[in-house]
C-alpha cells in the first residue's frame, strides 16, 4: 500500500510538472524535476526523500544521460563505421560505459535518485545526426562527437570527484574519471590520424 501511494504521488507530481510547462521536458529534465520534489522535506513521506544534495543528484542525471548516449552512439558506430580503430573504440564504449551505467544505477537506487530513462534533447539530436551519416562522413561525425562528449564528461567527473558531497558518487566519479581520460586519449589519437 505504501508503495502504491508513493507511485501515485510520483505520477501526480510528474503530471503536475508537465502541465505547468509549455514545452515538453526531456528525460534528464524530468528526472531532475522528480529529484527536486524528493529534496523537499515536506514531501519526504510521500516521495521517500532523497539521500543526496541537489548538486549530487544533478550530477547523477547528467552522468546517466552521458553514459547512455555513449552506448547508443557506439552501437551505431559498430554498424556504420568504416574505420577498424573506430569500431574497436565503439566496442570499448559499449563495454566500459555499460558497466559504469550499471554501477550508477545501483548507487542511484540506494540513494533514491531518479535517473533518466532516455536521452535528453541534445543527445537525441546528435543521435539523429549520426544516423543520417554514412561512410567517412559518419566516421568524422562520430569521432568529433566522441572528442566533444568525453571532454564534457571528463569535466563533469572531475568536478564531482572534487566537489561532490556524497562519498559513493565521489568515488564513482573518481574511478570513472580515469576511464574517461583513457577514452579521450584514444579518441584524440584517432581524431588526429583522420585529419
Amino acid at each position: 500500500m505504501k508503495k502504491l501511494i508513493y507511485l501515485c504521488a510520483i505520477s501526480a507530481t510528474a503530471f503536475a510538472f508537465q502541465g505547468c510547462s509549455s514545452t515538453p521536458k526531456d528525460a534528464r529534465q524530468e528526472a531532475d524535476s522528480l529529484n527536486m520534489v524528493k529534496d523537499t522535506t515536506s514531501n519526504e513521506k510521500m516521495t521517500g526523500g532523497i539521500a543526496v544534495e541537489p548538486s549530487d543528484s544533478e550530477f547523477a542525471t547528467k552522468a546517466a544521460v552521458g553514459g547512455m548516449a555513449e552506448v547508443e552512439f557506439a552501437k551505431i558506430a559498430l554498424g556504420k563505421s568504416t574505420d577498424p580503430q573506430l569500431k574497436e573504440f565503439a566496442t570499448m564504449m559499449v563495454s566500459d560505459h555499460g558497466k559504469a551505467n550499471e554501477e550508477l544505477i545501483a548507487i542511484a537506487k540506494m540513494k533514491n535518485i531518479t535517473l533518466p530513462t532516455g536521452l535528453d534533447e541534445a543527445h537525441q539530436k546528435k543521435l539523429s545526426e549520426l544516423n543520417q551519416k554514412t561512410g567517412k562522413d559518419f566516421d568524422k561525425a562520430y569521432t568529433d562527437a566522441m572528442v566533444e562528449g568525453h571532454k564534457s564528461t571528463l569535466d563533469l567527473m572531475k568536478t564531482e570527484a572534487k566537489d561532490g558531497t556524497d562519498m559513493d558518487l565521489r568515488s564513482f566519479a573518481t574511478k570513472t574519471e580515469l576511464i574517461v581520460q583513457k577514452h579521450l586519449d584514444m579518441i584524440n589519437a584517432i581524431h588526429d590520424r583522420m585529419k
